[in-house]
């Protein structure tokens, strides 16, 4: 049966799909009780992967800032760049259990993309990946490394020709190639079990950021920050923190900031509704069409997010709020400025808001950001922008 996160999430999909869904929500549950499957994933993703990634102080940031201690958890340092590399390992794993022959994928900023492509490579599984022809002009060096990598890339050409619109792709293909086909989603998004699965291989960010707080200073943090589009990374941040402490907190894309923009930030100005096979916040008008999003990044570049955020957004459990296009760019300088880091446009809302309160904060408490991405796919688009003063 479909998982609901209260009342949201489900499986609003065609009956083509239902076998499928059934199908892998078998294969992901049994995986879990497997100690083979467990044990390989393990070994993938620390000597292909690079896992553990570090919890790192960022002292000079935290000197100049002022308040509180805010370390990142540095998933950029992953294989690939991003954290994408952890579901995208974990449901290349059980493509292979189910024997498909093909992989398909959708991206946005191309981090899900690159990691697909990487995964197909590495299992000997053909890959082909759908991405907005918008997303492909502002990413084009994810777009060469997919190639390179033996992947084939789709140009989507209707709509927004953004992230949503290689979402739909993505679901005809697999449509008409259940069979043989695994459909590598890249978000805690879509019908269930995807949600679900998703954040249980993104759930090693939060289990590793729990161990490393508690090594470190000998608690949970007191504040976990994580940038939210799909939100994969931001529910593998806060789903093993859950049961702590720790006060929770996702950034959405403002987009311009401007007193009629919705940028990409559905919890904070949408409402709930059905998109691509789940209930969720969506930002939609009047008549519950979906509107055209805007970001800076574009891996945030999204008109709905996982239905679990929207159940913890009820819930009051996890705060969400957003930050602008401009906000965005200001932390990507401090950051580069202060610790010779390049981080993604997509963390870099996150950051920008654990700026902010960190200046609210005492010196003593401990903030965790969640660096889900390097910084090298959005060169041209800093580039293309002076920086913020």
């Amino acid at each position: 049966m479909p998982e609901w996160y209260g009342p949201y999430g489900g499986a609003y999909v065609p009956e083509t799909l239902v076998p499928a869904l059934r199908e892998l929500e078998v294969a992901w549950r049994s995986s879990r009780r497997d100690r083979a499957f467990r044990s390989e994933l393990e070994r993938l993703s620390h000597d292909w992967g690079g896992r553990p990634t570090p919890l790192y102080f960022a002292e000079n940031l935290t000197r100049e800032v002022g308040g509180a201690e805010i370390y990142l958890k540095r998933e950029d340092l992953l294989h690939g760049g991003a954290h994408k590399f952890n579901n995208a390992l974990g449901q290349g794993l059980l493509a292979k259990r189910l024997g498909k022959a093909r992989l398909i994928a959708e991206t946005g900023a191309g981090q899900h993309g690159v990691a697909t492509a990487m995964v197909g490579a590495k299992l000997a599984l053909p890959t082909e990946v759908y991405m907005g022809a918008v997303d492909m002009g502002r990413q084009r060096a994810n777009v060469q490394r997919m190639r390179l990598l033996g992947a084939q890339v789709r140009s989507v050409e209707h709509g927004a020709r953004t992230l949503k619109e290689a979402i739909n792709e993505a679901f005809r293909d697999w449509i008409t190639n259940v069979q043989t086909t695994y459909y590598l989603l890249g978000s805690a998004v879509g019908p269930h079990p995807f949600p679900s699965m998703v954040c249980d291989f993104q759930s090693v960010i939060g289990r590793e950021i729990l161990r490393q707080s508690r090594a470190r200073w000998g608690a949970p943090p007191d504040l976990a920050l994580a940038c939210v589009g799909g939100g994969s990374n931001a529910i593998g941040t806060f789903h093993p923190l859950l049961r702590t402490s720790t006060k929770l907190l996702g950034v959405e894309a403002g987009g311009s900031g401007g007193p009629t923009a919705v940028g990409s930030a559905s919890l904070t100005r949408g409402r709930p509704g059905v998109l691509q096979g789940m209930r969720t916040y969506l930002l939609q008008d009047a008549e519950g069409q979906v509107l055209e999003t805007d970001s800076i990044s574009a891996g945030l570049d999204y008109a709905g997010v996982g239905p679990e955020h929207a159940f913890l957004k009820d819930s009051g459990r996890v705060e969400y709020t957003a930050a602008t296009d401009t906000e965005a760019l200001s932390a990507f300088h401090a950051l580069a400025r202060t610790e010779g880091i390049l981080p993604a446009l997509e963390p870099c809302h996150a950051i920008a808001e654990a700026i902010r309160r960190a200046r609210e904060m005492p010196k003593d408490a401990r903030i965790v950001v969640t660096l889900s991405g390097r910084g090298d796919k959005d060169l041209e688009v800093v580039g293309a922008h002076a920086a913020p003063r």
